[in-house]
């Protein structure tokens, strides 16, 4: 089965906790703090591997989990970093951010990783707190929860040349026979539901992958028959064979057929227009053929804008073998001289570098009503905080006291209305307001 999108969650590992602990060894006075820093979280990270070619993996295991970093010990030791969690993905994955759409990595090249969910850092242990007025401190650090998002995977194949045309104009058949792939061919409409690629060799050194899409219809590019599933993979592909039935078997009119898959290609994507295209006029071994190629050559002349050349042209026949060769040869020597189409440009991936702008930073927290009444405390710096607090011990919490007055948590809740005695929640985590 054929999978080219999925929804998934990665969630990377927290880090391990740091630890309070004090040296008392019988001969070593004033021995001070030991505990140690916890250890790294594990990250997620996305690699290509070019022997998948669907993302049939992810249809039942949408969630993906990195594993949390060992906590702290006495005698100053650090826990353990946990092993980032390897995910594999096939050639041509492009990976998303659910909810803003932003892409955030297009993975094309084997073995190719990127990290989509870092691993949060170690707590770290009293060691680390003790200062020249509290030798002795009973602080430490949780660890740093790791990143949470959600992902939409697309998968477009990595194909150099597309087959694209009307259902049942010959596309598989023609695959059929230049590679060594070997799809469903069947006398009736959407026989290819799936897209089928294969290897095509010319001659000793030359070759290049060819990929059959399912057949295209009128509105293909608005949701029409099998179309807009799979126009997704023409995109990465530098050549296009527009395969048309010249047989007349079907009562259609090859010109019209051409024209009408044009307009759908650039209905869907105006960059697909700017690749090269070879006219494929397939079924030239049926007896109306010659005259109704004639016919459809006239059309196209007609239909042609001044000075615009003339689209090449190879009548074949994928039952007979008839002029591959010659097709076979042009598109080798096309793809030699045509670049490869980008599908993102920089600015539509994520900028990953430093910005030494201005911007107006972000309120640390947000205060909420509870329908109980009670004051709630939010916003993504202050559950970070409260999450990185080892709140059984009495300095760490008081040192999660003034980071919050600091920041101006008292004189919020006061303008906000709360009195003495009030009940404010952190999460699960609730106290009272003290005026």
């Amino acid at each position: 089965m054929f999978l080219d999108t999925a929804k998934i969650e990665v969630r990377a590992g927290k880090g391990g906790d740091g630890a309070v602990a004090f040296r008392r060894e019988k001969f070593v006075p004033d021995g001070g703090p030991w505990g140690g820093d916890g250890g790294r979280g594990g990250s997620v990270i996305f690699k290509v591997d070019e022997g998948m070619t669907t993302l049939m993996d992810f249809r039942y295991n949408r969630i993906f989990r990195g594993k949390p970093g060992e906590k702290g010990m006495t005698k100053g030791m650090h826990g353990r970093g946990a092993q980032d969690l390897i995910v594999k993905v096939p050639q041509g994955t492009t990976v998303k951010d659910f909810e803003t759409g932003t892409v955030l990595v297009d993975l094309i090249e084997n073995h190719q990783e990127f990290v989509v969910a870092k691993g949060g850092r170690g707590g770290r242990g009293n060691i680390r707190f003790a200062t020249a007025k509290n030798p002795a401190p009973e602080v430490a650090e949780n660890g740093e929860p790791g990143e949470e998002r959600m992902l939409m995977l697309e998968l477009r194949v990595l194909a150099d040349v597309g087959l694209v045309g009307f259902p049942s104009v010959g596309k598989s058949t023609l695959l059929s026979v230049v590679s060594n792939a070997r799809p469903k061919i069947g006398a009736y409409h959407f026989t290819t539901i799936t897209p089928n690629i294969g290897m095509v060799q010319i001659g000793f050194g030359d070759s290049f992958v060819m990929a059959d899409m399912p057949g295209l219809i009128q509105g293909a590019h608005s949701g029409a028959g099998l179309g807009i599933q799979f126009l997704r993979h023409i995109e990465r592909t530098r050549v296009l064979l527009h395969v048309l039935d010249m047989s007349g078997l079907e009562e259609r009119d090859p010109f019209e057929d051409y024209q009408t898959i044009n307009d759908e290609l650039e209905s869907y994507n105006l960059r697909l227009m700017e690749r090269p295209q070879i006219i494929v006029a397939n079924k030239m071994d049926m007896p109306q053929a010659a005259e109704n190629l004639e016919t459809f050559k006239k059309k196209l002349a007609e239909s042609l804008e001044v000075n615009q050349e003339m689209p090449l042209i190879y009548p074949v026949s994928g039952l007979t073998k008839e002029g591959l060769q010659p097709l076979l040869a042009m598109t080798s020597e096309m793809l030699s001289q045509t670049p490869e189409f980008p599908l993102y440009d920089e600015e539509d991936l994520a900028s990953q570098a430093a910005y030494y702008g201005f911007e107006e930073e972000e309120a640390p927290f947000k205060i909420e009503r509870d329908p109980d009444g009670a004051y709630r405390l939010t916003g993504e710096k202050l559950i970070k905080l409260y999450k990185m607090t080892n709140l059984e011990h009495d300095e760490s919490a008081m040192k999660f006291a003034r980071q919050m007055r600091g920041w101006g948590v008292d004189e919020a809740l006061r303008s906000a209305g709360a009195e003495d005695g009030d009940l404010v929640r952190i999460e699960k985590f609730e106290f009272e307001f003290v005026d």
